[in-house]
């Protein structure tokens, strides 16, 4: 007689199942993702090969094979001139990649070309021809074959041309210019990525089967863990408050205190009356300064952990919330409705920090003239509604703008959730928006 399974236990091992299957579907469209990214990169660095061998092939021709039968009588395209250096670069520079050679003056003139139509010819050289006469360097570049002296090319979908200059036994420069077929260079890509290709397939294809028993493992370990996590997150909402508090009371009795010193002695010594007015106004600045830094500091503890959260309760900190809001050019106003009595300390924290991360999204994003926010204590639960008139969103889109932000809306929503709540956000582009958090009180 066959055991019967619980209807849950096979709803897990499904819902493990389903998992699976997502987590193998994505690791085969990373794979395939890798793979093209992988054939790109290798076609990328084959075409860099390339061009630094035609870099050195056009060096070792122009100055090995050309330079050596050059003459001055090439700058005014003397026959003989012409015809040494036709006979050595039909006879060994040419070849099934370099199928073209021009030799140009530094005024635009082609003095030589194995397109003898082209010799005799005037163009304007471009800024990089110029740099490369003037600085002696070797240039390598996709030919712009819609130029007037390319168009004997233009049966060549696409060229690399690599140009240096040479020196005439008189020493005038010319610049040896090379075209190659753009289809040897991508050729040069294709080949690395055929040698990567069975390598790297091969090897991602054997990472995702040796992931697949390992990602049922962490499926199961994964639905243990959600279990305890609404837990773990409202005890880290309590721990953080107690560690906001230490931090701001450190800082308040330490570092405040000790720069209200050092203000008050700066300022002490800049009233003496044996130091330069120019020591004393520079130390009656640092005083300032110093001050300013103060009031910052304390701004940032109030940030940190507003004093007045627990002892005076939601009301008055979230008063000194909006007046800080209302210091950065926006209307901001608290309105309280039905709020009987006192509200326990976690659920006074969580409104806290849910206003909090609302108001600073409505400065970073929102572009708001005015933001609204009321609180009440209806029919058991805590509410809390931040309105503002802003550029709003479209609630479709990815949700990288709400995880922003200090706390983040998405670990607000995990702490109402893990209290038994609701959190919600309503927006439309042009319409703003409005984060709504209703909390239980017992």
């Amino acid at each position: 007689m066959g055991i019967k399974r619980p209807a849950g236990d096979r709803s897990s091992r499904w819902t493990v199942a389903r998992q699976v299957s997502q987590f193998t579907l994505a690791g085969l469209a990373a794979a395939v993702i890798v793979a093209f990214a992988t054939g790109v990169a290798s076609r990328r660095v084959g075409e860099r090969e390339a061009i630094i061998d035609a870099r050195s092939t056009t060096l070792l021709k122009a100055r090995g094979l050309v330079l050596p039968v050059l003459t001055d009588g090439l700058s005014l395209m003397d026959p003989a001139a012409v015809r040494a250096i036709d006979t050595i670069v039909e006879r060994d520079v040419l070849d099934d990649s370099l199928v073209r050679v021009k030799i140009w003056r530094d005024d635009g003139m082609i003095v030589y070309s194995d397109e003898a139509r082209l010799i005799g010819t005037k163009y304007v050289l471009g800024e990089e021809e110029q740099d490369a006469i003037a600085d002696g360097l070797i240039q390598a570049e996709v030919s712009d074959l819609t130029k007037p002296e390319n168009r004997f090319e233009r049966d060549y979908s696409k060229m690399l041309e690599v140009y240096l200059p040479i020196e005439a036994p008189g020493g005038e420069r010319l610049l040896f210019e090379a075209y190659f077929k753009y289809s040897a260079v991508s050729s040069s890509g294709t080949r690395i990525w055929r040698s990567f290709a069975p390598i790297t397939l091969g090897g991602l294809l054997a990472l995702e089967l040796v992931q697949i028993p390992l990602a049922w493992s962490l499926a199961r370990r994964l639905r243990q863990r959600q279990r305890e996590r609404e837990s773990l997150l409202q005890k880290a909402l309590e721990a953080s408050d107690v560690e906001r508090r230490r931090i701001a009371s450190d800082l308040h009795d330490g570092v405040v205190q000790d720069l209200v010193g050092v203000a008050f002695a700066l300022g002490g010594a800049a009233r003496r009356s044996d130091i330069t007015p120019e020591s004393a106004q520079l130390l009656e600045q640092s005083a300032e300064d110093v001050r300013v830094s103060i009031k910052a500091l304390r701004s940032l503890l109030v940030e940190i952990y507003p004093p007045n959260l627990f002892e005076e309760g939601l009301v008055p900190a979230l008063t000194d919330l909006l007046a800080r809001t209302n210091g950065q050019g926006i209307d901001a106003q608290l309105h309280v409705e039905e709020l009987s009595g006192v509200l326990p300390p976690a659920v006074t924290g969580l409104l806290y920090r849910s206003a909090q991360e609302a108001l600073r999204n409505v400065l970073k994003h929102a572009n708001a003239k005015s933001v609204s926010v009321t609180v009440a204590d209806r029919h058991g639960l805590a509410t809390l509604d931040v309105t503002d008139d802003g550029v709003g969103f479209d609630p479709t889109a990815p949700e990288h703008r709400t995880t922003e932000g200090h706390f983040g809306i998405q670990g607000l929503t995990d702490l109402v959730a893990g209290a038994g709540g609701r959190f919600e956000i309503r927006s439309e582009s042009g319409a703003g928006t409005t984060m709504h958090v209703e909390v239980p009180l017992k």
